[in-house]
C-alpha cells in the first residue's frame, strides 16, 4: 500500500505539472485567451472622479479595466515553490482554478497581494510591531471561497495573528492630505479583537500617536468607540481611537452592520472625514457620519504616515479576525456621487456564497471512515474511556453507544461558513476540536480559539480516493488516524503522527451514512 500511495502521489503532481507548466518557483499563472470586452472597473471610476486610486488590492478580480497582471502570489507547503495567481482576462476575475491546479495535494498560503495602481504598493507578510512579536501568520489561501457572477475565487482569511504590511509606499497620504478608502469583508467573520484595519498606518509598525493613522476597522470591539447594536460597525481607526463618529466611545448613528457581504468606506481630509457602507450584493451606500474630525486632541489636522496595513493594527496589533475580497486607497477625497458608482460597480461584480464543504450538508450526520488498507472498518468516534477522538471498528454488530459515537452532524464551520464542523451526535454542543495536535470532543466555549480549532475545510482526499480536511487554522496539517488515535497532522514534521508514511492514505476519509 505504500507503494502505491507512491505512485498516486507522484501522479497527482505529474497532472498538476501539465496543468500549470511547470512547478517551479515564481510561477506565473496569469493569462488566459478567454477574450472579454472592454469593462469599467472601481479604479476607472475613481480616476473619472479625478480621486485616482494610489493602491488597489484584491484576490478576486481586477480593479481597473485594463488590467492583466498579477493579483496575489501563493506558497505552497509541499516544495515552498510560489505562483502568481492573475485574472482570467483583462478587467476580469481571478483564476481560481491556476491556484487549485498549483496548490493540489498540498496546502498553500497568500505570500503577496499585489497592488493594481502601478505604485508597487504590494502587501506582504507583516514584520514585528509595538504591540505584538512578528513576524505575522500569512493567509491560508483557500479559507474564504467566493463566487463571483459565476467565476470561482478565494478571498484573504485573517484569523488572529494573520497581516499584511507595505512600510515604504508610493503616493499614499500622508499629513492632513486627502484621501478615500473602500473595502469589501465579509460581514459575519469578525471578533472584538484589535484591530482588522485595511489603511493608512505608522511606516515605524510602532503607535507614534494620535491622528498618526486612518484606516477603515471592521469589527465589534467596544475599547474605543463603537455605534448601535451589536456590532460589528464601521469605524475609522486613527490611533488611539477607533471612532464612530465625532465623539469618543458611543455614536448613535453609526449602526450594526453585518450583510455576509459588506461594502465598508471611510475617507478624510482637512478637519473633514466620513464613515459610509452597505451590502456589496445589493443596494446603495448610507452615510454613517460625515463631518469634523474628533473632537479629541491630536486629529486636526491629521499626522497620516502613509504605510498600508490589512488585518492588524498599526502597531501589529493582531487579535483581530476577517476576511477581506477588495480594497482601494485613493488620492483625494472621493465625492459621495463617485462612491455611490463604486458601489454600483461592486454590486456587479456578483459576489455570492461559495461552499467549500465538498458535498457535506450542515444538518446532515454523517460518519469518517478509514481508507487505509489496515483500517477500512474504523470510523472516527469519541472514546467513552475519556474525551478523546479515535478510530475503532463499527459493524452492523456494534452496539448503539458504538455507532453513536461514530456518528456526527455536520455543522456549518465554526470560523468559516465555508468549511464544516463536526457536531457529536449523541453529546450535543460537544463538537471535535484538535488542542496540541490531538483531537478531542469538547463544549463550544464561544472563543475564536476554539472555533479556528473545531474547522475543518473538505478537500479531494490525499490518496486519490475519498475527503481529506484541512485544519483551518493550521493550513499544513490534515485530519490523521496514526496509532488509531486521530490527530492533525502534517506530511513530514516533528511529531511521530507527522510522519510520511501513508500520509496521503490516513488522511483520507470515506463521508459515509451514519451509524446512528
Amino acid at each position: 500500500m505504500l507503494l502505491t500511495s507512491h505512485l498516486r502521489r507522484a501522479r497527482r503532481k505529474l497532472l498538476a505539472a501539465a496543468t500549470i507548466l511547470g512547478l517551479t518557483a515564481g510561477v506565473s499563472l496569469v493569462a488566459s485567451a478567454q477574450s472579454r470586452a472592454a469593462v469599467t472597473d472601481p479604479c476607472d471610476i475613481y480616476a473619472s472622479g479625478n480621486t485616482p486610486c494610489v493602491a488597489a488590492h484584491s484576490t478576486t478580480r481586477a480593479l481597473y479595466g485594463s488590467y492583466s497582471g498579477s493579483l496575489y502570489q501563493v506558497r505552497r507547503a509541499s516544495d515552498s515553490a510560489t505562483a502568481n495567481i492573475g485574472v482570467l482576462s483583462a478587467g476580469g476575475y481571478a483564476n481560481a482554478a491556476a491556484q487549485d491546479s498549483f496548490c493540489a495535494g498540498t496546502s498553500c498560503v497568500i505570500t503577496v497581494i499585489y497592488d493594481q495602481s502601478g505604485h508597487g504598493n504590494n502587501l506582504t507578510q507583516a514584520p514585528a510591531g509595538g504591540a505584538a512579536g512578528g513576524p505575522d501568520n500569512l493567509a491560508n489561501a483557500i479559507a474564504a471561497p467566493t463566487v463571483l457572477n459565476g467565476h470561482a475565487a478565494y478571498g484573504v482569511f485573517v484569523a488572529p495573528g494573520t497581516g499584511y504590511r507595505n512600510d515604504h509606499t508610493s503616493g499614499i497620504a500622508t499629513g492632513d492630505q486627502a484621501e478615500g478608502e473602500y473595502a469589501v469583508f465579509d460581514g459575519t467573520h469578525v471578533n472584538g479583537g484589535c484591530c482588522f484595519d485595511y489603511g493608512n498606518a505608522e511606516t515605524s509598525n510602532n503607535d507614534t500617536g494620535n491622528g498618526h493613522m486612518e484606516a477603515i476597522y471592521f469589527g465589534t470591539s467596544k475599547t474605543w468607540g463603537y455605534g448601535t447594536g451589536t456590532g460589528p460597525w464601521i469605524m475609522a481607526d486613527l490611533e488611539n481611537g477607533l471612532f464612530s463618529g465625532v465623539n469618543a466611545g458611543y455614536n448613535a448613528n453609526d449602526p450594526t452592520i453585518n450583510h455576509r457581504f459588506t461594502t465598508a468606506v471611510v475617507k478624510g481630509g482637512p478637519n473633514q472625514w466620513s464613515i459610509r457602507g452597505g451590502d456589496a450584493q445589493s443596494g446603495s451606500l448610507s452615510t454613517f457620519y460625515n463631518g469634523t474630525r474628533p473632537n479629541v486632541s491630536g486629529y486636526n489636522p491629521m499626522h497620516k504616515e502613509g504605510a498600508i496595513i490589512l488585518g492588524i493594527g498599526g502597531d501589529n496589533s493582531k487579535g483581530s479576525a476577517g476576511t477581506f475580497y477588495e480594497g482601494v486607497m485613493t488620492s483625494g477625497y472621493p465625492s459621495d456621487a463617485t462612491e455611490n458608482s463604486v458601489q454600483a460597480n461592486i454590486v456587479a461584480a456578483g459576489y455570492t456564497t461559495s461552499s467549500n464543504t465538498g458535498g457535506l450538508t450542515p444538518g446532515s450526520r454523517i460518519s469518517l471512515r478509514a481508507t487505509t488498507s489496515c483500517c477500512t472498518t474504523d470510523y472516527i468516534r469519541h472514546d467513552d474511556a475519556d474525551t478523546k477522538a479515535v478510530i475503532s471498528s463499527i459493524s452492523s454488530g456494534s452496539s448503539a453507544t458504538d455507532k453513536a459515537d461514530a456518528t456526527w452532524i455536520v455543522r456549518a464551520g465554526l470560523a468559516n461558513s465555508s468549511c464544516v464542523s463536526f457536531e457529536s451526535a449523541n453529546d450535543s454542543g460537544q463538537f471535535l476540536r484538535h488542542y496540541n495536535f490531538e483531537l478531542y470532543i469538547a463544549s463550544n466555549d464561544g472563543t475564536s480559539l476554539f472555533a479556528q480549532d473545531a474547522t475543518f475545510c473538505p478537500q479531494p482526499g490525499n490518496s486519490g480516493q475519498g475527503t481529506s480536511f484541512q485544519s483551518v487554522n493550521y493550513p499544513t496539517k490534515y485530519l490523521r488516524h496514526y496509532a488509531y488515535t486521530v490527530y492533525i497532522a502534517s506530511d513530514g514534521g516533528s511529531n511521530a503522527w507527522d510522519s510520511t508514511n501513508l500520509w496521503s492514505d490516513d488522511t483520507s476519509w470515506a463521508v459515509s451514512p451514519p451509524w446512528a
